[in-house]
């Protein structure tokens, strides 16, 4: 039995490979390991089989080919599979509580592994004003800056020309940061295991400057967003399982803090110097 463990925007979570056959396929993941402790979030540990009853679908969604289908078992149990176009590559049956989980991989072992663990990951701590986000983000002048958007409106280009054009920048992650409110309310950005198609692993975290919703458009415009506006842009790009009321209370709750407490701005963008300048211009120089 091989167990690690590792710490994510100061939550601690357990995984047990049985072996160390596969801690070269766990390589993003070095840089948060911690020591063991008893106070986990959540531990999973990947099987060779899995309990089985009906399984009742709830959500399937898609996303540039690949596909997660979460539902639930006869007994009541979480259970999701994750698949990469046509293949089905892993299953994760967890726990009501999201403490536990057990892995089924069936191929492509990475990526089953990978999504299960930021499934349980963003299900055990949406409770805890913490926040898995669907964005590009990068750190300029001990502030990090968060790009938000739906997939092809221009992300990491967006980051990229920060990091391109604005001296002192640096790119803290590429897909699925952590948001994390502290208990004085200071909203920190983390960074994560899970960065998409970009390999930026970094066990950093800034102070959040201020959350950036992207558009296309043949000119570059930004409003800042307040009230119902800031939330609705915000929402979208929070990973959860919104049908589940305790844990959509939770993010909720973390969704009206994050619009409290941090500036939300809307920017309609070319592809071009004058979006990132004029970006950092409102975001960052007068903040």
């Amino acid at each position: 039995m091989y167990k690690l463990y590792y710490k994510v925007a100061g939550h601690v979570f357990s995984l047990n490979i049985g072996t160390e056959d596969h801690l070269d396929q766990l390589k993003q993941y070095e840089p948060f390991l911690t020591e063991a402790t008893d106070e986990t979030v959540f531990h999973l540990e990947i099987v060779d089989h899995l309990p089985m009853s009906v399984f009742h679908e709830e959500l399937r969604q898609e996303d540039e080919g690949q596909t997660i289908v979460a539902g639930h078992l006869s007994s009541g149990e979480p259970y999701f599979e994750f698949w990469l176009g046509t293949r089905l590559c892993s299953t994760l049956l967890s726990t009501t509580d999201y403490k536990t989980g057990k892995i089924l991989v069936k191929e492509n072992w990475t990526f089953g592994v990978n999504n299960a663990i930021m499934v349980m990951y963003a299900m055990a701590t949406s409770k805890s004003r913490t926040a898995l986000f669907h964005s590009s983000v990068v750190s300029y002048k001990d502030r990090a800056y968060m790009f938000l958007g739906h997939s092809g409106t221009g992300k990491s280009t967006h980051s990229s020309l920060w990091l391109k054009y604005i001296e002192g920048t640096e790119l803290l992650n590429d897909d699925n940061p952590v948001v994390r409110i502290l208990d004085n309310n200071e909203v920190w950005v983390y960074g994560s295991p899970w960065s998409g198609k970009t390999p930026c692993y970094r066990n950093v975290s800034y102070p959040v400057g201020a959350i950036v919703k992207l558009s296309q458009a043949p000119y570059n415009q930004i409003e800042r967003l307040k009230g119902v506006k800031a939330y609705a842009a915000v929402m979208p790009s929070i990973s959860g399982k919104r049908w589940d009321k305790d844990l959509a209370e939770g993010l909720h709750e973390t969704e009206n803090l994050l619009v409290q407490f941090v500036p939300i701005w809307h920017l309609d963008c070319l592809p071009d110097e004058g979006a990132a300048l004029l970006c950092r211009k409102n975001c960052a120089d007068e903040s």
